[in-house]
C-alpha cells in the first residue's frame, strides 16, 4: 500500500477507538511534562541569578574580609579599580530600650510582655550603597540607607517579632536607634547568604556607635566595586590577589553573585530531573502495556487486514502511525504544559524562591524532555507492535490463548540503542555525570530486581503443587497462565510499595531526629562575643540564678583555608564535591583537650602543654572530601595572617548535639595570641523553662552589650521547618514516580483484560459466580502484595537509610508503626485499584463475550 492509503486507514481506525491508546498518552504526557517543567524552572532561576549578578553581588567585584576592616592601603587599591561601597555585617541582638519595656508593662499590667529581644543581622552601609539595584522601603520609596547615625531601617520580620513601628526605638550594643524605615527589598539580599534573623540596616557611623565591632568580634566586611561595563574582571581579580597574597581576601566577580544558591538550584534541578526521568522510565512500562492492550483489542482488525492481503510492513506502518500520532500529541502537550508550569510555580511559591524570574521559553530543557519522551516510546512501544506484525492471521484469531513469537532481535537492538541514547543524554546534560549515571543505574537496578522477582513468582507458581481448593488453585494459576501480566504487576506494585515505605521512613526519621534526639542533648543558649577576660564574671552571675547550669566556653575565631596538602585553593578550577568549607571563612578554635561531642578517628591528640610546631585536628568527613592524610599541611588565613599547621588527627564529630563543633581545632599555641572572643553554651537545670532562659539571656546582654545570645529553641524550630520542607519536597518528587507506578498498574490490568474476560466467561459458563471470580482475583493480587511487602520493606528501608545517613548525615530512627501501617495501607490501596480495574471483567456477559472470542 501507498503511504496515503496507510494513513487513511490509520486515521479512520484511530478516530473510531482512540480510547485504547489513552494509557500511552497519559504516561508520555505525565513524564514529559514533569521533565519539561523541572528543566524550565531550573533554567529560569539560574538564568535570573546570572542576569542579576551585579545586583545580587552588590557590585562587579566584591572583596570580603572576616573579623577585620580593610586598611587604607588596601582601600586605595580598590578605589583605583572603580567606585567602592563599604558594608559590614554581623549577628547582633535587637532589644527594646528599658523605658519602652517599662511602658509596655505598665500598659498591659503584666510583667510578661512577650519578646523584647531578637537575634538580627545588623548591617552597616555607606552612602555609596547600593551600587546596583535599589533599596526599597515599605512605602515604595527607594533609599541609600539611614541618613544619620541614630536612624535604622528594619525588616518586616523584626517589626513582627518585636511589635514595633516607625518612630519606635531599638538598641543594638550600647547605641539606640530610631526606626525611620521598614525594608521591603534589599538588592543584595541573596548574595548575603543564610541568615538566622531578620535584617536591620544602619550607617557605618551608626554601627560604630554600637561598640560591637571590636578585635575578636565575629563580623564580615564586604567592599563592592563598580567598574566600567567592558572591564576585564578576571585581570582585576588577579591583580588584587597578587598585590595582597596574604590579606585573606575572598574575591568574587559579578558572574558569581550567589554561587551557593546557584549550585543548590542546579543540584536540586538535577536531582528532580533524575526523579522525573525515573518516573518516565516507569511510565514507559505503562506505555508498553497500553500499546499491548490496544493491539490486543485490534487482533480481529489486524487479522482481517492480513486476510485481505496486507503485508506485515503495512500492519506495522498503520499502527506505528497511530502510536506516533498519539505519542507526538502527548509529548507536544507535555512540553507545552512544562513550559508554562514554571510561571505558575513561581507565582505560587512567592518568597520561597530566591528570585522571581519572568515568563520565558527555554528551548534546551523542552527539547531534551521531548527527546526523552521519543526514546521512551521507542523502547517500550515498538516491541509489542513488532510482536503483533509477526503473528499470522490464524494466530491472531486465537491470540487470546497463544502468546506468539517474540519481537525479534532487531527490535530489541533498537530498544537497546534507544536506552543507550537516554543514558548518553543524561551524562551529557548532567552537572555531575558520575552522580547522574549512578542514580540512573540504581533506578534501573531496582526495576530489574522487580522484573526478575516477577519472573521468579511466575516460575514458582507454575511448579507449586496444585491446591485442593479450586479458588486457591485458580488464583495461583492466574499468576503464570498465558497472557498473565505478573511481571508488570510486580514492577508496579513493588515500586509503589517501596516508595511508600521510603517516604514513611524518611519523614518519621526526620521528625524523630529533631523531636527526640536533638533536644535531649542540646544546650539552652548560645552566647557569642564574650570577652576572654570576662569568663569568670559570666559563670558567677549565671550561677547566682541557676547553680546547676552547665557552661561550656570555647575560643571563637574566623579564618579562610588558603592551602591544603600543598594545594592552593585559589589555583583550583572547581572545588571538590562536598568541599563547602573551602567557600569563604569558617569558624576556628583552639583547645587543649578533645572537644565534647568529638572522638578521635585516626591519629593522636596533642599532649598537655604542647609547645611544638602548630598542629590541627580535622573533621573526618572534611579529610575524606579533600583526600587528606595525617602529616599533611593545612594553611589558614586569620586576620590577614597565614598560619600553617600539621594535621595530627581526624575527628568524628557529632554535629547533632547543637554544641560547639568545629571542622578544624588547632593546638593552643597556633591561635592563642590572635585577637578573639569566647563563645559559650549554657545548659540550664530546667530544660524548656522559657522564663529562666529569658532571664539568663538578659543578664548576659546586661554584662556584655556587644555579645549575641541565641535561644536554641528558636534554632530547633528553624531546623524543624527546614527538614519538614525537605521531607515535603522529597514526597512531591517521589509522588511523580508513584503516579507513574499507578499508571503501570492500570496498564497491566488493561493489558490483561481480554485474557481475564476469556477466563471469566469460561468460569461463568461452568457455573462460577461473580463473587467467586472476584475472590479469585482478590487472592491473586493479595498473594502478590504479600510477597512484595517484604521486598518493598527491604528496598524502601535501604533507600531511606541511605538518604538519612549518607545525604542528610542524620541518625536513622523511623517510626516502625507508621512505616508498617503505610506499607499495608499502600498494599490495600493497590489491591482496591486492581479490583476496581477488574470490574469490566466481572460485567462481561458470556453470550456477548463468546461472540467476540
Amino acid at each position: 500500500m501507498r503511504a496515503g492509503e496507510l494513513w487513511t486507514i490509520a486515521r479512520r481506525d484511530l478516530n473510531g477507538r482512540f480510547r485504547g491508546l489513552r494509557l500511552l498518552f497519559i504516561c508520555l504526557f505525565l513524564g514529559v511534562a514533569t521533565l519539561a517543567a523541572i528543566g524550565s524552572l531550573t533554567t529560569a532561576i539560574t538564568k535570573e541569578l546570572t542576569d542579576r549578578g551585579q545586583e545580587i553581588l552588590g557590585g562587579d567585584i566584591e572583596v570580603a574580609l572576616s573579623q577585620r576592616l580593610i586598611t587604607d592601603e588596601e582601600h586605595a587599591a580598590l578605589e583605583e579599580l572603580g567606585t567602592v561601597s563599604d558594608t559590614v555585617r554581623m549577628r547582633a541582638m535587637a532589644q527594646l530600650p528599658a523605658d519602652s519595656i517599662a511602658q509596655r508593662k505598665s500598659a498591659s499590667g503584666n510583667d510578661d510582655i512577650g519578646t523584647v529581644r531578637v537575634l538580627a543581622e545588623l548591617k552597616g552601609v555607606d552612602q555609596a550603597y547600593p551600587l546596583y539595584g535599589q533599596l526599597v522601603l515599605a512605602d515604595g520609596k527607594s533609599s541609600n540607607g539611614p541618613a544619620s547615625a541614630d536612624q535604622i531601617f528594619v525588616g518586616e520580620g523584626l517589626v513582627d517579632r518585636l511589635n514595633v513601628k516607625l518612630g519606635d526605638r531599638l538598641r543594638f550594643g550600647t547605641a539606640e536607634f530610631t526606626i525611620t524605615g521598614i525594608l521591603a527589598e534589599e538588592p543584595d539580599r541573596i548574595g548575603e547568604g543564610f541568615t538566622l534573623g531578620p535584617v536591620a540596616l544602619v550607617s557605618i557611623a551608626g554601627l560604630e556607635r554600637t561598640g560591637l565591632v571590636q578585635p575578636g568580634s565575629l563580623y564580615e566586611a564586604k567592599y563592592r566595586i563598580r567598574t566600567s561595563a567592558n572591564a576585564d574582571l578576571q585581570t582585576m581579580v588577579a591583580s588584587l590577589e597578587s598585590a595582597f597574597p596574604i590579606a585573606g581576601f575572598e574575591i568574587k566577580s559579578r558572574d558569581q553573585g550567589a554561587p551557593g544558591t546557584t549550585r543548590f538550584i542546579e543540584r536540586l534541578g538535577q536531582f528532580l530531573g533524575l526523579v522525573g526521568l525515573t518516573a518516565l522510565l516507569v511510565a514507559g512500562i505503562g506505555v508498553g502495556n497500553g500499546v499491548a492492550s490496544y493491539l490486543a483489542g485490534k487482533r480481529s482488525a489486524i487479522a482481517t487486514l492480513k486476510v485481505l492481503g496486507a503485508h506485515s510492513r503495512d500492519i506495522t506502518a498503520i499502527y506505528l502511525m497511530q502510536i506516533a500520532t498519539v505519542g507526538s500529541a502527548a509529548i507536544f502537550i507535555g512540553v507545552a504544559l512544562g513550559a508554562f508550569v514554571p510561571s505558575i510555580i513561581i507565582g505560587l511559591a512567592g518568597d520561597i524562591l530566591p528570585v522571581q524570574p519572568g515568563f520565558s521559553i527555554f528551548p534546551i530543557p523542552l527539547l531534551t524532555s521531548a527527546l526523552y519522551g521519543v526514546l521512551i516510546a521507542v523502547i517500550f512501544a515498538v516491541p509489542p507492535l513488532a510482536r503483533a506484525r509477526h503473528i499470522p492471521a490464524a494466530g491472531l484469531f486465537r491470540g487470546l490463548v497463544d502468546a506468539g513469537r517474540g519481537a525479534g532481535w532487531r527490535i530489541y537492538l533498537v530498544s537497546a540503542l534507544a536506552f543507550l541514547g537516554i543514558f548518553a543524554l543524561v551524562i551529557i546534560t548532567a552537572r555531575d555525570p558520575l552522580f547522574s549515571g549512578g542514580f540512573l543505574i540504581t533506578s534501573l537496578a531496582i526495576l530489574l530486581i522487580l522484573a526478575v522477582l516477577g519472573w521468579l513468582i511466575r516460575w514458582i507458581s507454575r511448579i507449586l503443587p496444585r491446591s485442593r481448593q479450586p479458588l486457591v488453585r485458580l488464583a495461583i494459576a492466574g499468576l503464570h497462565r498465558p497472557g498473565a501480566q505478573t511481571g508488570a504487576l510486580v514492577v508496579a506494585l513493588g515500586l509503589g510499595l517501596t516508595l511508600f515505605v521510603m517516604l514513611a521512613a524518611i519523614q518519621t526519621s526526620l521528625s524523630n531526629e529533631i523531636t527526640r534526639s536533638v533536644p535531649e542533648r542540646a544546650p539552652n543558649l548560645f552566647a557569642l562575643d564574650i570577652p576572654v577576660d570576662q569568663e569568670t564574671i559570666l559563670r558567677d552571675r549565671i550561677a547566682q540564678i541557676d547553680p546547676q547550669a552547665e557552661i561550656n566556653t570555647v575560643p571563637a575565631l574566623r579564618g579562610t583555608i588558603i592551602s591544603y596538602a600543598n594545594t592552593r585553593v585559589a589555583d583550583l578550577e572547581e572545588l571538590p564535591e562536598g568541599a563547602w568549607f573551602l567557600n569563604g571563612d569558617r569558624g576556628l578554635t583552639y583547645s587543649q583537650d578533645l572537644p565534647q561531642g568529638s572522638e578521635i578517628a585516626a591519629g593522636e591528640w596533642w599532649a598537655e602543654q604542647y609547645d611544638g610546631p602548630p598542629l590541627v585536628s580535622v573533621d573526618a568527613q572534611m579529610a575524606q572530601v579533600l583526600n587528606l592524610e595525617l602529616g599533611d599541611t593545612l594553611i589558614v588565613s586569620v586576620l590577614g595572617r597565614e598560619i600553617s599547621a600539621t594535621i595530627s588527627s581526624f575527628r568524628q564529630v557529632n554535629w547533632e548535639t547543637l554544641g560547639f563543633n568545629y571542622t578544624m581545632v588547632f593546638s593552643p599555641n597556633a591561635l592563642a595570641d590572635a585577637p578573639h572572643s569566647l563563645a559559650a553554651t549554657v545548659s540550664l537545670s530546667e530544660s524548656g523553662n522559657g522564663k529562666l532562659e529569658r532571664q539568663i539571656s538578659g543578664i548576659i546582654l546586661e554584662l556584655f552589650p556587644s555579645s549575641t545570645v541565641v535561644e536554641v529553641s528558636e534554632i530547633i524550630t528553624e531546623v524543624r521547618t527546614i527538614l519538614q520542607q525537605m521531607a515535603a519536597a522529597i514526597s512531591i518528587a517521589a509522588s511523580i514516580t508513584i503516579l507513574s507506578g499507578l499508571a503501570v498498574l492500570i496498564g497491566a490490568i488493561a493489558a490483561a483484560r481480554q485474557s481475564r474476560i476469556y477466563d471469566s466467561v469460561i468460569l461463568k459458563t461452568l457455573g462460577a459466580t461473580r463473587r467467586q471470580i472476584l475472590l479469585v482475583q482478590a487472592m491473586e493480587y493479595g498473594l502478590l502484595s504479600l510477597v512484595l511487602a517484604g521486598v518493598a520493606m527491604a528496598l524502601g528501608l535501604t533507600a531511606s537509610w541511605y538518604v538519612m545517613t549518607q545525604i542528610f548525615e542524620f541518625g536513622f530512627v523511623p517510626d516502625w508503626t507508621i512505616v508498617l501501617l503505610t506499607l499495608f495501607g499502600g498494599a490495600g490501596l493497590t489491591l482496591i485499584i486492581g479490583l476496581v480495574g477488574s470490574w469490566p471483567v466481572l460485567s462481561a456477559k458470556p453470550a456477548q463475550a463468546l461472540r467476540h472470542l
